[in-house]
């Protein structure tokens, strides 16, 4: 049993209609190529020339055009759309969550995960901190996705979360088969850990990674890594685009998952 995986790779403006319009074709292409469950990377709709930007089109859960966008474009290709994340209103109106939301292929949003770990940074010439506008989520979350008779079980998580192995292991009960990790990676600490970390957590958790990621210079002057990859149960490099627009396809097999576990049988020794 095989899956069709799509990490899609953007670089996204500050401006939201463009970056809806780009997505969709991204996802169109991916669908053509026979993609099954396809992820968008974090703040696919948006990067703006501010953090603050975020609260102007912050959206309440299951309304809003960038949510309409998510359904539509799942229910037309008939997949599984990781809508890598967008702004939902928080607790305040100085607030919002950076939800990832996961739409079926009929268009239902399934599930909604929002970031937990919320990144800062200062090396004394770059400076950022997400706890100024964003709303950490507080619980882990994963789906089954049904495809051919088999349900693929799927843990979400984004971007900085990536350097907290024990929210992976907290998905992993019961195993997942695979984890997504949409990204917008400072080029910065990109270049020195994605990978590293991606294949980790892919080596650790004896499963499938799919890592959709932001990848460029952006018109608001920041650069994001890029390399959107998959990453194989064994830690195999299975895809990866380094920089710009791009749909980075793999297949994730339940036949290698199941042949790695029973080989190396090391989520069953787990004493924690």
């Amino acid at each position: 049993m095989t899956l069709h995986i799509a990490a899609l790779q953007m670089v996204s403006t500050p401006d939201v209609g463009r970056n809806l319009a780009a997505a969709g074709r991204l996802i169109a292409e991916a669908a053509d190529a026979g993609a099954q469950l396809v992820a968008l990377p974090e703040y696919f709709c948006l990067l703006g020339r501010s953090d603050r930007d975020k609260l102007l089109v912050a959206e309440a859960e299951g309304d809003g055009p960038i949510q309409a966008f998510l359904a539509a474009a799942a229910q037309r290709h008939g997949l599984y759309l990781v809508g890598g994340t967008l702004p939902l209103r928080g607790a305040d109106a100085e607030h919002v969550r950076n939800a990832s939301l996961v739409y079926a292929p009929d268009g239902r949003c399934v599930a909604r995960y929002d970031k937990m770990h919320l990144f800062a940074f200062d090396n004394g010439r770059e400076r950022y901190d997400e706890g100024r506008v964003l709303e950490a989520g507080t619980a882990p979350v994963a789906f089954e996705a049904r495809l051919g008779g088999r349900a693929w079980r799927v843990g979400l998580s984004v971007c900085y979360d990536l350097r907290f192995p024990e929210l992976y292991r907290a998905l992993m009960q019961p195993p997942c088969d695979l984890l997504v990790v949409p990204s917008a990676f400072t080029h910065t600490t990109g270049q020195a850990h994605w990978e590293l970390l991606l294949r980790a957590r892919a080596v650790e958790n004896q499963c499938y990674v799919l890592a959709p990621a932001q990848g460029g210079l952006h018109e608001n002057g920041r650069r994001t890594w890029g390399h959107s990859l998959v990453a194989s149960p064994w830690g195999t490099l299975l895809a990866c685009q380094p920089e710009g627009e791009a749909v980075v396809l793999a297949e994730a097999s339940a036949g290698h998952l199941a042949e790695v576990r029973q080989q190396l049988p090391a989520l069953a020794h787990r004493r924690l």
